[in-house]
């Protein structure tokens, strides 16, 4: 504290606390007139002790890509978020998809996203990302259709309070954090599933299950074997007892009917020869008796 100027740090703390945006050192300095401006390495200094002084107090000063801007501490969220009725946007996963690989391997093109995605790019989730200056176009690619290659832009550090693309975490961290994730989710599924009873059945009931099922079974057997025998034994079969009877009885009475039918016509036929016969010896005796 000794080797820095009290009004310089005021000053410094002042312009932060005003400034809608991050301030460089150059920013700071320029505030100053020349005979009374602090070099760099004294506003470095004086940056270290307002950070150290900031350690329990409710804000922090944070350095990000844009500069030097005073916060408020993470922890703090839950209680700040109140002040606004307003929700913070929520973005889609597609979008921060699209993010992360512009992000990690920029500069990319949207057929490169698309090849590792897998799917089409929405033109909607590249205006967003454009809108919010979180993505800028940086150039061409020189093949046929010359697309356009996005890039992360300062103000995408500045929103996820990071001073460089190097403070990115490892792809090798977020696929582990991706892996535990997914491994949460089924040890989550899992102890739900494990939670499920299953209904206890009486023996009773289960008995009556038991026997539906066999009685089905044993219906679908006899339906099969009922489609390999013929037509007419299929329609005699299914006649009740009774039925099955008098179709019987008809068959008898219609065949001792037809019995005595042809008898009938054999006797007609013998008294017709008799009387045949009778006449016939009539004419002979009349014959003989004019002789």
């Amino acid at each position: 504290m000794g080797d820095v100027d009290n009004k310089v740090k005021m000053v410094v703390e002042g312009l932060l606390l005003a400034s809608a945006k991050p301030l460089t050192i150059a920013n700071i300095a320029n505030v100053f007139e020349e005979k009374e401006r602090p070099d760099g390495k004294e506003l470095r200094s004086i940056m270290e002790v307002i950070s150290e002084e900031c350690n329990d107090r409710g804000f922090e000063l944070k350095e990000v890509a844009s500069g030097y801007r005073f916060q408020v501490k993470q922890e703090l969220s839950e209680w700040i978020g109140k002040l606004w009725e307003e929700k913070p946007p929520r973005y889609t996963r597609a979008l921060l998809e699209i993010l992360s690989l512009i992000a990690y391997k920029q500069p990319i093109t949207r057929g490169d996203i698309e090849e590792v995605r897998g799917v089409s790019v929405s033109p909607n989730i590249i205006r967003t990302l454009i809108d919010r200056e979180w993505v800028r176009v940086v150039g061409h690619r020189d093949v046929p259709g010359r697309p356009a290659m996005f890039a992360t832009t300062k103000q995408f550090l500045d929103y996820f309070n990071l001073k460089s693309l190097q403070d990115l975490p490892p792809l090798s961290e977020i696929k582990e954090l991706e892996k535990s994730a997914e491994e949460g989710d089924l040890s989550s599924e899992l102890s739900q599933s494990r939670i499920l009873e299953i209904p206890e059945e009486d023996d009773a009931a289960t008995d009556e299950n038991l026997t539906e099922l066999e009685d089905e079974t044993l219906a679908e057997e006899a339906a099969a074997e009922l489609s390999k025998k013929p037509l007419d034994e299929i329609l005699n079969m299914g006649m009740p007892a009774e039925l099955e009877e008098d179709r019987i009885l008809d068959e008898f009475f219609v065949s001792d009917q037809s019995e005595d039918a042809d008898e009938l016509g054999d006797n007609e036929n013998d008294e017709s020869l008799a009387s045949d016969r009778t006449d016939s010896e009539i004419i002979e005796i009349e014959d003989a008796s004019l002789q």
